[in-house]
């Protein structure tokens, strides 16, 4: 038996451990209490928080001594508290056994995702406190996960994204010739699981050969008193084959699959979560080439309908500038992002953690879904006029 005669004093939530909220939904559950025997109770109360906090430290020597600079911030999203049990000034006795009491909390319309990270983090919580008499406060806590919907059906998401950069091969005092770089994606958002066909041109008119590779590169940004502190990583990675000197490569939809990470965090004041796709060339003996295209990974899968469709017509030049043909009929479909993303609300982990580096050397054409519109067939072709103008409309002569 526990001390104080509670055996048990814990807090569940409606949804279970694995399930997310986000902005707006009520966040149910109870406090289960189990005494072993008569208890008075002053006082019970739930609290729910949230906050994004950033913390890190940074040296600097000072003539022979060294001193430290701490860099703090926090950005609060959710503070509610509910009376569940008395604190009128009287006691209350309850019978031994089980005793449950419900909660139930109503979200702000506009969170931030749950995120663990280095520097910073973002973590909501349920926290219960039992106050009785003469004995000190019990107290239970829950974690629970937020992902705020971001939906990657809309026009800015749905552009196609391109850039093009050059470098002079140099060594020394040496010119080795020009190598150029130009590649295309045909949007901005894409969601866990999904595969980004690259499009790329290669051109390399050095006299040495060159290596062309991509990235799908995670950066956090922590921020606090006016410094920042970031860290990347290399999420998903393939490569390509040698580009000879004087010779010309094209990648026409190299496929790139997204592994599952945590969505994209660009409305918090403290920390920030970017994507990036880095398309670069090894050049021997000089810096590599760089191109950086930006990504948003959202949590909402791309419609095959909708919205989609208003860009169908910019998607479908977009291809055919890069060489593709015709389209196939219909994609497999994206996967939601709760099926890639099982794991995300487990108690301990984060969607965000970097998973290790690997190369991927799927190769595919990059397929799209065109609504098919039909329209009724033309009218038979007659040399008579079916509609005649009238007497009143025919043209007359100019000497009546």
């Amino acid at each position: 038996m526990r001390r104080g005669g509670v055996r048990t004093f814990a807090l569940e939530l409606a949804r279970g451990p694995g399930g997310a909220y986000r902005g707006g939904e009520r966040l149910c559950g109870w406090v289960l209490l189990e005494a072993a025997a008569p208890l008075r109770v002053r006082a019970l109360k739930v609290a729910a928080h949230g906050e994004a906090a950033t913390h890190w430290l940074e040296g600097r020597s000072v003539g022979v001594n060294a001193v430290s600079s701490d860099f703090t911030a926090t950005e609060t999203y959710l503070r509610r508290r509910q009376l569940l049990l008395g604190d009128t000034g009287e006691t209350t006795t309850l019978p031994p056994g089980r005793h449950e009491f419900p909660f139930s909390f109503q979200l702000p319309p506009t969170l931030v995702t749950s995120f663990e990270g280095k520097h910073g983090s973002v973590r909501y919580c349920i926290k219960a406190t039992l106050h009785r008499p003469w004995v000190p406060a019990r107290r239970a806590k829950k974690v629970f996960t937020v992902i705020e919907p971001v939906d990657i059906n809309t026009p800015a998401l749905l552009a196609p994204q391109a850039g093009a950069r050059e470098k002079v091969a140099r060594s020394w005092y040496n010119n080795h010739g020009l190598v150029s770089l130009s590649a295309k994606i045909d949007r901005k958002g894409y969601t866990p699981g999904e595969v980004i066909p690259v499009f790329a041109e290669i051109d390399n008119g050095s006299t040495r050969p060159v290596l062309p590779r991509a990235a799908v590169v995670q950066t956090q940004t922590f921020m606090a008193r006016g410094a920042r502190k970031q860290k990347r990583a290399v999420v998903a990675s393939l490569s390509g084959e040698l580009v000879g000197p004087g010779r010309h490569a094209l990648w026409q939809g190299r496929a790139l699959r997204i592994p599952p990470v945590g969505p994209s965090i660009l409305h918090c004041r403290v920390l920030h979560v970017d994507y990036a796709l880095k398309v670069f060339v090894d050049i021997p003996g000089t810096s590599k080439l760089l191109l950086e295209l930006p990504l948003v990974i959202g949590t909402v899968p791309l419609h095959p309908f909708g919205s989609r469709s208003s860009s169908v017509g910019s998607h479908a030049s977009f291809l055919l500038d890069w060489g593709l043909g015709a389209l196939p009929e219909r994609p497999e479909a994206p996967p939601e992002y709760s099926e890639v993303v099982d794991d995300v609300a487990a108690v301990g982990q984060s969607p965000f953690l970097p998973p290790q580096d690997f190369d991927m050397s799927l190769e595919g054409p990059f397929f799209a879904y065109i609504q098919e519109f039909r329209y009724r067939p033309p009218p038979l072709y007659s040399e008579e006029d079916p509609n005649p103008p009238s007497e009143a409309m025919r043209p007359r002569c100019m000497t009546c």
